[in-house]
């Protein structure tokens, strides 16, 4: 038996066209209850989510279909509304894939913010990249965000966005960066924002700021060690800046 595969998790057998007709106890929501969450099929959680099927097509095999175009449960979990709509899959209208999309949104959104035994390890601005990234690669405006460190430049908190701007810019007044830090007594802080244009080149708006909130940090005591600036890869270069490797402000 493959190790990897749980045994509990098969593909169950459905075949009417109506659910109704099945079995009461191969229904979805039946199966979920009797079974349990963890132990039934990624298509009957589908299914859950989806409630209805369409004419010829039961819910179990509009979620087999649906899985299947979109590229099984982690390539489905990787799309967007527009991308759902953009497989044109009969049964999976405008409101299906809204729901769906929330839906998946809310599992990302849930595992960037599950506890670990350990947290992760920020000591360069490629990991704080990898970070915020996925938080940021589909943001319309700018973002400003405070990531708090401990003595170890291990993540304290969840990042905080403390200012929220336009599609080019961010206004991040000092007293607001800085807030986290000093509620959380944190020892040492990266500051960071994304550019929704996708480069991540500081403008001088974001050197002139950074070094205000440079200052505003050493007054307090804090060690603002970097801000980074977030946009994607591009041809062959990476989709962030660290003014601190630019050397374009005085940070600790």
């Amino acid at each position: 038996m493959d190790p990897r595969r749980s045994p509990s998790i098969e593909p169950t057998p459905y075949s009417a066209t109506v659910i109704r007709e099945l079995p009461t106890e191969m229904r979805p929501r039946e199966e979920l209850a009797r079974r349990g969450v963890r132990n039934v099929a990624d298509e009957v959680l589908l299914a859950i989510l989806l409630r209805t099927g369409r004419r010829g097509q039961n819910v179990i095999d509009l979620a087999r279909t649906t899985l299947a175009r979109g590229g099984g449960l982690l390539g489905l979990s990787r799309l967007t509304y527009a991308e759902l709509l953009a497989l044109r899959i009969p049964g999976i209208g405008k409101v299906k894939a809204m729901e769906l999309a929330a839906a998946l949104e809310l599992g990302r959104r849930a595992a960037g913010q599950a506890p670990s035994a350990e947290t992760p390890l920020l000591n360069d601005a490629a990991a704080v990249y990898n970070l915020l990234e996925p938080k940021t690669r589909h943001l319309p405006t700018e973002v400003f965000w405070v990531v708090l460190l401990n003595a170890k430049n291990r993540l304290m908190e969840q990042p905080f966005d403390v200012s929220k701007g336009t599609a080019d810019s961010s206004p991040a007044n000092p007293r607001e960066v800085l807030m986290p830090a000093i509620r959380h007594n944190a020892v040492s802080m990266i500051i960071a924002h994304n550019h929704p244009s996708g480069d991540p080149t500081p403008s001088s708006a974001d050197v002139r700021v950074t070094r205000q909130i440079v200052e505003a940090a050493k007054l307090m005591g804090i060690r603002l060690l970097d801000h980074i600036v977030l946009g994607q890869p591009r041809g062959g270069q990476g989709g962030y800046v660290s003014m601190r490797q630019q050397g374009l402000a005085p940070f600790e």
